[in-house]
Formats: structure tokens, sequence, C-alpha cells
């Protein structure tokens, strides 16, 4: 799945290919990645172990970093943590944390995921009321352009004059 990384420091949001792995326990973003990207790196007071799937100590050693962002996937907003550890190809692992806390209805034959059990504390709903706010602004600023470039006496058909409407095809009569 596809989503939407911002870093806190400098609002640059990056997209990036993240794994759904109900195997993984955690959140996870690798350390080529993370470096590449430059996002800010907080070293863990205590490293983490890390254990495969048999429960043998993973060769890549302990998790020792961690990374704070913003993480956006369809309207959908949240501030994580994720641990920063070498992952190879893959540069972002969502694992049971995440599905847990998230449970996405999830379409397997269509590739689909979607939001839908969100719980009250996650950022979707905050999306929403900022997409309310920007189309406000964009109307607002829409007025503003129409009155700086048509005459006073036009106002009234403003709408004809926004960006939406004058992109129009009109329909053919014939």
């Amino acid at each position: 799945m596809r989503v939407g990384l911002e870093k806190l420091e400098s609002h640059e949001g990056i997209a990036v290919k993240a794994l759904l792995d109900s195997g993984a326990t955690g959140l996870f973003m690798d350390m080529t990645f993370a470096r590449e990207k430059g996002f800010k790196m907080e070293k863990l007071k205590n490293p983490l172990l890390v254990r495969n799937v048999d429960r043998t100590v993973n060769a890549g050693g302990a998790i020792t970093h961690q990374v704070e962002c913003n993480m956006f996937f369809k309207g959908y907003m949240e501030r994580t943590r994720m641990d920063v550890y070498n992952l190879g190809k893959t540069e972002v692992i969502l694992g049971m944390l995440w599905l847990a806390a998230h449970n996405p209805e999830i379409d397997w034959e269509k590739r689909e995921i979607e939001m839908t059990y969100c719980p009250p504390i996650c950022g979707k709903r905050k999306q929403k009321e900022k997409r309310k706010e920007v189309k406000k602004v964009e109307r607002d600023k829409d007025e503003e352009t129409l009155k700086k470039l048509v005459p006073k006496r036009f106002w009234k058909w403003g709408k004809v004059f926004g960006k939406k409407k004058s992109e129009r095809i009109p329909v053919r009569k014939t």
C-alpha cells in the first residue's frame, strides 16, 4: 500500500510503499531509507532486541533508533513512531500494533484497503475538517480574484467566471 510520510521538522512529504505484516509486532522504517530521506532519528535509551519467527535473535542486531512522523492514507492521518531497522528493500512495515489499532477493511481480491473502522482518536476526522477549511479558503480566494479581474457590474454572475464553470465544455445544441 502507498502511504505518505511527513517529516515533523520540515513538513516535507514523502510517498512510500508500506508493507502490511500481521507477523510483525510494531511499526518499522528501514534504516537506509530514513537516512537517505533525512528523517530525524531519536536514539532509544534501551535498545530493543529483535527476534525472528522461530524466536532466535535476528542477525541484524537490536533496534537503537526511532522516527516520529505523520502518516497519511486516504484521508486518514496520524502521528506515529516507527522503530528504525534494516528492512532490506522494504521501506516501511505496518505490523499488528497498527493493524489492531485501526482495523482496516481489506479486500484482498481487489487489493483495496479502507479505513472504515478507525477509532475516534484517529486523525481521519481532523483531516476532513481541514479539507473543509481549505475549500472555504479557496472559495474566498476565488471571490477575491473575481473582484480583481471582473468588472463590478458582472459580479452577480461570478460563478460562471469560476475555475470549475470556465473549464466546462458547453453542451452542443443541434
